[in-house]
């Protein structure tokens, strides 16, 4: 990661359990600033994945993606997307968090990727601050840290981004417009591991890390699938069509007439919305809709759910909007979960 200070001459390296280093690139001495397990308070140091690190606007961003049953469960929380401005720490979530990229030149927007038990997540720094977004699950097999291993945004044959988030690519502009982002769309679910990719004379290239057998726990697995994938970028439209399912609440404790973030609506045949709360009254449920892409909201239906009460709603077929979002009209805890197919 580029230095804070002087980037001319020293960098940063991040490694995977949790040690932040400056190095200093012309007599390779190498400075240990941190341990980030203790810095972050990370509750058990031997569980660190550290998977991404960044700098821009100012300050590191760093991404730990551990999880496990208990992080499920919610008795730990082991994961972090934090941010060092130089002076300071500063965490951002205690969820695990994958990627965290930028542009310098061309829009000067930081992302980072990441999920919880929710959905999958989309963090933005833009104008100043940071957003979340939320998006569908490709695939539950994603959701455990050794599983995900590493998924990337990248720039890929043109000024736009490939996204890989939890079992799903997507197209991802670099800009944002009035600090909201517009250009995300689907473009195909897969069950690959993919630890990076690029463009390469004119190839979109897929590095692989398809089955590694660890400590011959698995007497099936053979050797290691990984290998290289030369294609184009519009082969990915046929890997599989975008299909998922998450949502911005799971048993989550909602507060009256506070917004859900904005979760994912657009570029997906069928969909249909859950609804179920643990409330001894009624409550009801405002959806509104982001069609335009730039969160002005518009009321697309209220639904009432009664006590001990689940209510299902199925959109029209083909009908869509950039994002949607949730109210309750009562605290209460609450689920609200999508599903696309």
């Amino acid at each position: 990661m580029e230095h804070l200070t002087d980037p001319e001459r020293k960098v940063y390296f991040l490694t995977m359990e949790a040690l932040l280093f400056e190095v200093d690139m012309e007599t390779l001495e190498a400075k240990l600033l941190f341990d980030l397990a203790e810095e972050l308070d990370i509750p058990a140091r031997n569980r660190c994945h550290f998977k991404g690190g960044y700098t821009g606007h100012g300050r590191v961003v760093v991404a730990n993606n551990t999880h496990m049953e208990s992080d499920f469960l919610g008795q730990t929380a082991h994961g972090r997307l934090a941010e060092w401005d130089g002076s300071r720490w500063i965490v951002l979530a205690e969820t695990p968090h994958m990627e965290v990229i930028g542009h310098k030149n061309f829009g000067r927007v930081m992302f980072a990727t990441g999920w919880d038990r929710a959905s999958a997540v989309l963090r933005v720094f833009a104008g100043g601050r940071w957003s979340v977004y939320r998006l569908p699950k490709a695939s539950h097999t994603f959701d455990h840290w050794w599983q995900t291993e590493w998924t990337r945004i990248r720039e890929v044959e043109t000024e736009r981004y490939l996204m890989d988030c939890h079992g799903m690519f997507y197209e991802l502009s670099p800009v944002a417009y009035d600090g909201k982002i517009w250009g995300l769309r689907p473009i195909s679910t897969h069950l690959r591991v993919i630890p990076d990719f690029c463009s390469w004379n004119g190839f979109l290239v897929l590095a692989s890390n398809q089955v590694t057998p660890i400590g011959d726990a698995n007497l099936w697995a053979g050797q290691p699938q990984s290998g290289l994938w030369l294609g184009k970028a519009d082969d990915l439209w046929r890997f599989g069509k975008p299909a998922g399912w998450s949502g911005p609440w799971w048993k989550d404790r909602v507060l009256a007439g506070q917004p859900s973030d904005p979760y994912l609506m657009t570029g997906f045949e069928h969909k249909v919305v859950h609804l179920r709360h643990y409330a001894d009254t009624a409550c009801a449920f405002r959806i509104e809709i982001d069609f335009l892409g730039d969160q002005s909201w518009e009321t697309y239906d209220t639904f009432v759910v009664q006590p001990g009460e689940y209510v299902h709603h199925e959109f029209p077929q083909g009908f869509s909007a950039h994002w949607v979002r949730v109210t309750a009209d009562k605290t209460c805890t609450a689920t609200v979960y999508f599903t696309y197919t």
